[in-house]
């Protein structure tokens, strides 16, 4: 299972404040500002989503899956993305826009490695209706942070603790090996991930204000897009663990 520590360890402080938004013309330009950085995120997000799955289908028909599922492989194709997305969060500032670019790009292709072995074990049938129920969810979740006007930074401390409640409950059961705690973690997980989308949607458009117009915002969009894919690959794999038939 891939459940990675997501960027918002190293993009937090972007966030901090928030600048005024112009008012009459200005709004209008501002409110297609927005739009166009929000639709970029979305894109890079959908495209990293869709070269995971390619990257995964190839990789399982080839029958390379069997060589990712155990032995020495495993760990470095389960550890590699981990590493891409800790030198993206914590080397933002050091790292070119275009480099950004082409780690999120390997990022997904080795998690398409990574989540290749999902097919061993679950039928391909229960894995595509999966897919298309975390897609709607995620549409509607990430709608709904777009668009409330409630405050949902109060749940993000709660969230993160959540996740790292989960990582630690997840070791324990390498050890455990109890199903029913398996089930528990995999429902927790997902509604863990489900509130980090709307969370990250919301947090995501309101820095939109502070980041416009510097040079950081080209950045932000890839670090954006790789928050959101890892919100919706973790919720994902945990309502596979969750609902999916094994084959």
């Amino acid at each position: 299972m891939a459940d990675y520590n997501d960027p918002r360890a190293g993009t937090t402080g972007l966030g901090a404040g928030f600048g005024s938004v112009p008012r009459a013309g200005g709004q209008v330009v501002f409110d297609a500002g927005l739009r166009k950085h929000m639709l970029s995120i979305y894109n890079y997000m959908t495209s990293g989503v869709l070269l995971t799955g390619i990257v995964a289908l190839l990789t399982f028909n080839s029958g390379l899956a069997v060589t990712f599922a155990t032995g020495p492989l495993m760990w470095i194709v389960a550890l590699s993305p981990l590493a891409i997305v800790f030198a993206m969060s914590f080397g933002a500032n050091r790292f070119s826009k275009s480099t950004l670019q082409i780690m999120f790009w390997a990022f997904a292709a080795l998690m398409g490695l990574s989540l290749s072995t999902i097919f061993l074990r679950f039928t391909g049938t229960s894995i595509a209706v999966t897919f298309f129920a975390t897609a709607a969810a995620f549409a509607g979740l990430s709608l709904y942070g777009y668009t409330t006007s409630k405050s949902l930074s109060g749940f993000g401390t709660f969230l993160i603790m959540g996740v790292v409640g989960l990582l630690v409950a997840m070791v324990a059961n390498m050890f455990i090996q109890s199903p029913a705690l398996m089930y528990a973690i995999s429902a927790i997980g997902v509604l863990i991930f489900a509130g980090l989308t709307a969370y990250d949607t919301q947090r995501l458009k309101n820095e939109y204000a502070v980041l416009r117009g510097t040079e950081f915002a080209g950045k932000a969009i890839v670090l954006g897009a790789l928050t959101l894919y890892l919100d919706f690959i973790n919720m994902f794999q945990f309502l596979l663990s969750f609902m999916g038939n094994r084959e």
